[in-house]
């Protein structure tokens, strides 16, 4: 059974189009985008211009409830290290009903900053002190329940995690709850499958963790187990995140980190590089040649001091690249895609950065480009409104201050780069079903209700 809307304004892959009549089927697939046409008797008309839903392509869930958390000086030369040492003792309070509650506000959360979808870089996989729970997804299906109570889509990234550092040093004990050999994470990946199939709204692949944190051969037996799996899911890795990060790599094997992978790995269009950050001018060539998305986490990177991804560069050279919101201190498809090109800005003093000759519409370019590598690193038919992708979109209020009396080519503009007080995203659908209204999602209440009763648990003393 076939649903339909029309559209006065909606952003297609190709641009703006005007009178767009939309038909989807009963699993949330399009099945007919006409722009031009009339609107047929009968067919509900949307509230306001579309435009499409923003994946999200790194989170690391439970890190929303300590976001916020760590803005005090811890050392002299406080960094991403001494941040990551607070981090691993947060994480040892976590309970599997903490995180479900904590992975359900953020990604209602998620809905109302205009994502339709996350990819959940999963790393936390046993119970305090690195016992194993009897059931080994316990933690990962408290993500897929949580996505599920949400309606928002998931690809679910379990994290191979294996050492502490580059030359098989020994894990802390801080780390004991991530790590795992690579025939137990291949059976979480079997077990999965099983007990809770792929289908449209969710989808399975492989996060090695980092080059720091898993070894060489390991990296290789653990995609290779994968592709015999199924040899299109998404692989996301941190890498090049941290100068030291770098720096070690550099002294373990003689290579950069993004070099030592574009030679050693299969690197496609089915991987994601997360950060990214430090890259000399050959990686920076390799990786935009190699189809691979960069995943750029601007607040984050941001806020761990992690330093400016080599942006115009690697656009200019045609780089496929998505954004994601990494530890939550900011969850907001706006806030990724505008402090991503204000740290081009600040690092050239000059304006517009990330536009070119050829997409001079800034905001344009920047929302269509981040819904098409976010799609790609998440492994799921949601690029854009087209025929054969999911129906997710956003619809925008044009009577909000930051977008009133504007004509339609500059509304993402005024999306972007133009925030004041509340969202101007007035629905959020997902899959053909409205989840979010006026920033509200049905289940709301209940949401905040139980975040709050994990939050008094993990902060207690």
């Amino acid at each position: 059974m076939s649903q339909a809307l029309f559209a006065h304004d909606a952003l297609l892959p190709s641009g703006w189009a005007k009178n767009v009549l939309l038909e989807w089927d009963a699993a949330g697939t399009l099945t007919a985008v006409q722009a031009d046409v009339a609107c047929p008797a009968g067919i509900a008309k949307a509230n306001g211009p579309l435009i499409p839903a923003m994946p999200n392509l790194h989170s690391h869930a439970f890190q929303r409830a300590m976001a916020g958390l760590t803005e005090y000086l811890a050392r002299p030369q406080d960094s991403f290290w001494s941040w990551r040492e607070l981090m691993y003792r947060f994480a040892q309070k976590l309970r599997p009903e903490h995180l479900h509650a904590v992975a359900r506000q953020l990604y209602s959360e998620m809905l109302a900053a205009g994502y339709g979808s996350v990819c959940e870089f999963h790393y936390i996989h046993h119970a305090p002190g690195g016992q194993a729970y009897a059931n080994p997804a316990e933690l990962s299906e408290c993500l897929i329940a949580a996505a599920q109570d949400v309606g928002i889509g998931l690809t679910l990234l379990p994290v191979l995690y294996q050492q502490g550092g580059f030359g098989g040093q020994a894990p802390n004990a801080e780390q004991a709850r991530f790590i795992s050999s690579t025939d137990w994470m291949l059976d979480l990946q079997v077990h999965l499958r099983h007990s809770h199939p792929q289908h449209a709204g969710l989808r399975y692949g492989l996060a090695p963790h980092s080059l720091r944190a898993v070894t060489p051969g390991e990296l290789e037996r653990a995609r290779r187990g994968l592709d015999a799996l199924d040899a299109s899911a998404p692989i996301h890795i941190h890498i090049a995140e941290q100068e030291k990060e770098v720096a070690d790599c550099l002294a373990h094997s003689g290579q950069r980190p993004v070099q030592w992978l574009l030679e050693q790995q299969p690197v496609d269009g089915r991987w994601c590089l997360v950060h990214a950050t430090h890259m000399d001018a050959a990686e920076v060539a390799g990786l935009a040649r190699s189809g691979a998305v960069a995943g750029i986490c601007a607040t984050t990177e941001a806020n761990l001091g992690d330093g400016i991804f080599a942006g115009v560069d690697y656009l200019a050279q045609g780089g496929a690249w998505g954004v994601g919101s990494d530890s939550h201190i900011s969850v907001s498809a706006v806030d990724e895609l505008r402090g991503f090109e204000y740290s081009q800005r600040l690092r050239d003093r000059r304006r517009n950065a990330l536009a070119s000759a050829d997409q001079p519409d800034l905001a344009e370019r920047l929302w269509q480009e981040a819904v098409a590598g976010g799609a790609r690193a998440s492994g799921r038919a949601i690029a854009g409104i087209a025929v054969g992708q999911q129906a997710d979109w956003l619809v925008l209020d044009t009577e909000h201050p930051n977008l009133a009396c504007r004509p339609v080519h500059q509304l993402l503009a005024g999306l972007v780069f133009c925030q004041h007080g509340s969202t101007p995203i007035t629905e959020v659908v997902v899959a053909g079903q409205t989840r979010m209204t006026h920033g509200r999602h049905a289940r709301s209440a209940e949401f905040a209700r139980d975040y709050r009763a994990a939050l008094a648990q993990l902060l207690a003393a």
